[in-house]
């Protein structure tokens, strides 16, 4: 992995989630702010600075596997997170307590990409309003150990 230095997001309530996840040691700060939904960490580096960002996202499995969902609230542009993931797919995950090397993929074969769709979807119903929302296919992204 890259050696960078990480810049907080300017988003107050990530930043805030983020620093209470890791100085916590993954025992607070695990849930989506109100909804009690489980989240992990990401760490990935900026595609354009190469600093290290961290971004908690929903947490969705499939096996041992993460399925990452390119949000942004139904946004017309992509989450800039899923840029740098295009560009370094090698990032950090947390899961709470487990912190662990992964590496990323965008999922661009039709069948799986609805598969995990679903089961991204049963997580966290809110993802189809989000979809129906936007023109863009909101990415899925697969983070496999």
């Amino acid at each position: 992995m890259p050696t960078a230095k990480y810049v907080p997001s300017p988003r107050d309530w990530v930043r805030e989630q983020v620093e209470l996840y890791e100085n916590s040691g993954g025992t607070k700060g695990t849930t989506l702010r109100d909804t009690g939904l489980p989240v992990v960490l990401v760490t990935h580096w900026g595609n354009k600075t190469g600093a290290i960002r961290k971004t908690p996202l929903m947490r969705v499995k499939d096996g041992d596997n993460y399925i990452l969902i390119g949000l942004q609230r139904g946004a017309p542009k992509d989450p800039a997170w899923a840029h740098n993931l295009r560009v370094n797919p090698h990032i950090e995950l947390r899961d709470e307590t487990i912190v662990r090397p992964m590496r990323v993929r965008e999922v661009k074969d039709a069948v799986e990409r609805a598969r995990l769709w679903t089961l991204a979807v049963a997580a966290y119903p809110p993802y189809a309003d989000y979809q129906a929302r936007t023109k863009r296919q909101i990415p899925v992204f697969v983070a496999e150990p």
